[in-house]
């Protein structure tokens, strides 16, 4: 699990944390720009507006405090601009997201009561992003299960990596024995026509590039998206849909010509297509169904995610080639 944001909260009202200045609403420019010299402390984030309970009114940018007149009000600025705040203890990618939707540099932090404890800054909302994303690229690749290993996987003993690394793999075998059994019923049919082999190769190839764009989108958009899950399937559906027909028109003229065979073209081209909707859709059903049980979705991909496709997508070519070629 990642770990909440834990901000540290003092006593001043002047300043809580290096990246965080309080006001209050009556408060002018001239008098806040003043105090924040005072505090000798160049690298502050957001001015916080507070009322006389210490609650959150509203945020202004160090652009935005330069630019108001000395005389005009903090509060009275800060209220026009009612940006997000972040509650305690919520997780570090969730947070990262909301000022990013947001287009927010920092955000604040507060309590339950809607005080401010501390601000989010953009070099840690950046560390954040690039954290989580280090992360998910080993999760990804099936590399370890834990967030602390997937840090030092890079580092590890060669023992320890082939323990972490080994589970997913021998999942991958367990289904190439699959696809093989697949290939090896339909012996007769490729003995009489190898050209119905050919294909095999770029078909399980394209599936596996679709399925891959949308396991990378489900894995960083599952836990972040606002859209229903059957929303985001329905959509993904049509996607993997319209690519599977464009690349299915592509190809459909490529095989007959090169090979004068319309039928074989025809079959190519349906098990193409219909491999690309199955794989776009697989892509963020299945990190969906492992997050459901209580798996980080990142585990949704690689070598699990890869084998369900390839033997799907030879299922498909060939109930193609046995309906339409053979």
């Amino acid at each position: 699990m990642r770990k909440p944001h834990q901000p540290t909260q003092e006593t001043s009202i002047d300043h809580v944390g290096d990246q965080m200045v309080l006001a209050q609403p009556g408060e002018t420019a001239v008098v806040v720009r003043t105090r924040i010299r005072s505090l000798h402390r160049p690298n502050w984030d957001l001015l916080c507006v507070v009322d006389n309970q210490g609650r959150l009114l509203g945020t202004l940018t160090a652009t935005e405090l330069l630019s108001l007149p000395d005389e005009a009000q903090v509060g009275a600025a800060a209220l026009r601009r009612v940006g997000p705040r972040i509650p305690t203890g919520t997780d570090q990618e969730v947070m990262a997201s909301t000022a990013l939707r947001h287009g927010a540099a920092a955000v604040p932090v507060v309590d339950p009561a809607g005080r401010p404890v501390g601000v989010v800054g953009s070099t840690e909302l950046m560390a954040i992003l690039r954290r989580e994303h280090v992360e998910d690229l080993h999760r990804l690749a099936g590399i370890s299960r834990e967030t602390d290993h997937a840090r030092q996987a890079i580092e590890e003993p060669p023992l320890r990596r082939m323990r972490h690394r080994l589970p997913w793999l021998i999942v991958g075998l367990g289904g190439s024995m699959v696809a093989t059994f697949i290939v090896a019923r339909f012996e007769s049919a490729l003995a009489a026509k190898p050209a119905l082999a050919f294909f095999v190769p770029g078909l399980v190839y394209l599936a596996d590039a679709i399925g891959t764009q949308s396991e990378a989108i489900a894995v960083r958009g599952l836990s972040l998206s606002h859209v229903g899950m059957a929303k985001l399937i329905g959509r993904e559906l049509r996607t993997g849909l319209l690519i599977g027909l464009v690349l299915a028109l592509l190809a459909f003229p490529m095989v007959w010509l090169a090979f004068g065979e319309l039928r074989l073209a025809a079959a190519v081209t349906i098990a193409l297509a219909g491999a690309s909707t199955l794989a776009s859709l697989l892509g963020i059903l299945l990190p969906w169904l492992l997050a459901r049980l209580g798996s980080d979705p990142a585990y949704g991909s690689g070598p699990l995610a890869t084998i369900v496709q390839d033997v799907l997508s030879l299922l498909i070519y060939f109930a193609a080639v046995s309906m339409i070629v053979l």
